[in-house]
């Protein structure tokens, strides 16, 4: 069947800020609290945020797209936040996939390089632990929990791979709404560091996720996420 997508968080002009390095040392320090401007989301935060109506949707790999809520189609949904979503870069404006057919070490990684949702490749299901207060997430192109890749050395250094079969340490994330911008931003707790899409890369690793900034910065670390509907 063919997905289509409802928007989860409008498509506004992110600022036009400098962009961190690519491969540039992370720095280990734990920023002081929620970036300015950033809410942490907690629960079920994602319902409330991304079940507003009237988003703009992207087309799906055939071009369809789901009606406006007001347009005269049906209204949207509220987004679970269990369940399926796709997570689009704000810096190339591409959706992340994660790549299964990659040869060892770096089956798995998580790239933004694809220009519509196809299929599993590109959704993922946000597991709330209330216990740790943190999300896990999971890939469903191979039901794998994305890991922080924190002992990878040189540019592969904290990459995003969905390779676990259990959630743990390296696998959880808190999650940062901005209102303002209407976007998110995404924190490992393993190294408490924010994940930066690397569009400066080359070669196979081009678009990889990793946990790398100490602060949001700009559409580096900004994503917008969509429900996966249809």
């Amino acid at each position: 069947m063919t997905s289509a997508l409802l928007s989860l968080s409008a498509l506004l002009t992110a600022s036009a800020l400098a962009a961190p390095a690519a491969g540039a040392a992370p720095q280990n320090d734990r920023p002081a609290g929620a970036p300015a401007g950033w809410e942490r989301v907690t629960g079920a935060g994602l319902t409330p945020i991304t079940g507003a109506s009237g988003r703009q949707q992207p087309p799906s790999s055939s071009g369809r797209q789901q009606p406006l809520s007001g347009s005269g189609g049906s209204a949207s949904a509220p987004a679970d936040e269990s369940g399926p979503l796709a997570v689009k870069s704000m810096r190339n404006g591409r959706f992340t996939a994660t790549e299964v057919n990659y040869a060892a070490p770096n089956t798995g990684a998580l790239r933004a390089r694809s220009t519509a949702v196809t299929g599993a490749w590109e959704s993922f299901a946000f597991e709330w632990d209330e216990a740790g207060q943190t999300y896990a997430i999971k890939s469903l192109a191979n039901n794998r929990y994305v890991a922080v890749e924190k002992n990878f050395t040189g540019q592969a250094r904290n990459t995003l791979r969905a390779r676990s079969t259990t959630a743990g340490g390296w696998e959880r994330f808190e999650i940062y709404h901005n209102e303002d911008l209407n976007l998110y931003a995404l924190r490992s707790t393993l190294n408490n560091l924010f994940v930066a899409m690397e569009n400066s890369y080359t070669g196979s690793l081009q678009y990889t996720l990793r946990a790398r900034s100490a602060d949001v910065t700009g559409s580096w670390e900004q994503f917008d996420l969509y429900n996966i509907v249809g």
